[in-house]
């Protein structure tokens, strides 16, 4: 086990480079931001960035939660490099599709091209309503 407070950020980030590079997993004692108590986790190392102020965060695969996860390095106080392969298979990125552009013609057109956007309202059809209709008395 290597406690990170006793070695540099360079060192750290070396040995967590090479269990990305050989696929290896690593168990991580990790301190969430606001929290007291800290958290053992195997984790698979899928990419390491630096976020928008500077900081390391390390994106893996939790194998306690089977889904992934982000890590900041400054969170992570000690850690174990295993032999053990990664057995959990990373999620497919998702892509951005970007929508067909909104009719500006037709305001029937633009009412039902908003609902298409929605699947859960896809099937309701707009009505007239009527100043007699009791169901719609509040």
């Amino acid at each position: 086990m290597r406690i990170t407070r006793r070695q540099t950020t360079t060192k750290t980030l070396t040995d967590l480079y090479r269990a990305l590079d050989h696929q290896h997993a690593i168990t991580i004692t990790y301190l969430k931001p606001g929290e007291t108590e800290p958290t053992v986790r195997t984790i698979e190392v899928h990419e390491v960035r630096t976020t928008k102020n500077g900081s390391i965060a390390i994106v893996a695969m939790c194998r306690l939660r089977g889904d992934e996860r982000q890590f900041h390095l400054s969170g992570i106080q000690a850690y174990t490099l295993h032999r053990i392969a990664y057995v959990l298979d990373r999620p497919a990125p998702t892509k951005y599709v970007r929508p067909a552009p909104a009719p500006t013609t037709d305001a029937q057109a633009l009412f039902f091209y908003e609902l298409a956007r929605d699947q859960d309202d896809a099937d309701y059809t707009p009505r007239t309503l009527i100043q007699t209709d009791a169901a719609l008395a509040a």
